[in-house]
């Protein structure tokens, strides 16, 4: 089976306004609405790195991506929860991820990747194909002799798909996409931020425009 790289908006807590109001109970304020005024106080408190009235606003995703993308983006750990699905309990077959298409290696090893594409595209996608008909029949095998999954996973590659709840404040949520949205960011891990960014700016509008930079912002 294909997998394709989702993200779903599970919950959320707060507003525009939760920011204002945090920010303002240092001196026992409280606003019902949102003025222009606030939109001003906002822009002034991500300018200057005032950063805890944004703490007070929360939203949580399921995300289905890759484990190669997973195990980057779980690096993120301040002010973030994450709960994944486990190949210990779970032992149905797994999903596969591929890319949209195989990207070019960078002469520059930091850089990973370039956007040039390789010319071999479908021998590129017979090999990855080949090679999760392997994995899944190596698993499948093991799982019938009875071996425990906890096990018998460590044969699955690392474009099997996983799922996973994340959940955290508007501005941990800020800081992954500040990162992870930079154009040397892993292709595939600029998509799930991308995501992110385009539900939190839903949310959050005021306050997203300017935690986040301008050209990482893409609501679609």
């Amino acid at each position: 089976m294909v997998g394709l790289i989702q993200v779903h908006r599970m919950d959320s807590m707060g507003n525009d306004l939760t920011v204002v109001n945090a920010a303002r109970v240092s001196f026992d304020k409280f606003k019902e609405e949102l003025e222009y005024s606030d939109e001003k106080l906002i822009q002034y408190l991500a300018e200057h790195g005032h950063w805890s009235p944004f703490s007070h606003c929360f939203i949580q995703f399921k995300i289905d991506a890759p484990i190669f993308v997973a195990r980057q983006l779980m690096k993120h750990t301040v002010g973030l929860g994450w709960n994944e699905v486990s190949r210990r309990y779970v032992d149905d077959d797994p999903e596969f991820y591929t890319p949209y298409e195989w990207r070019r290696r960078a002469a520059d090893k930091k850089q990973g990747s370039m956007a040039e594409a390789v010319s071999s595209q479908d021998i590129a996608n017979r090999i990855k194909n080949e090679s999760d008909r392997i994995a899944l029949n190596c698993y499948d095998r093991l799982l019938k002799l009875k071996v425990c999954p906890e096990q018998a996973r460590m044969v699955l590659p690392q474009n099997m798909m996983t799922s996973w709840f994340w959940s955290g404040s508007l501005y941990a949520f800020s800081r992954v996409c500040n990162l992870r949205l930079k154009e040397d960011a892993q292709e595939e891990t600029r998509e799930v931020a991308q995501h992110i960014s385009d539900h939190c700016a839903v949310e959050f509008p005021i306050s997203w425009k300017n935690l986040v930079k301008e050209d990482k912002q893409h609501v679609g």
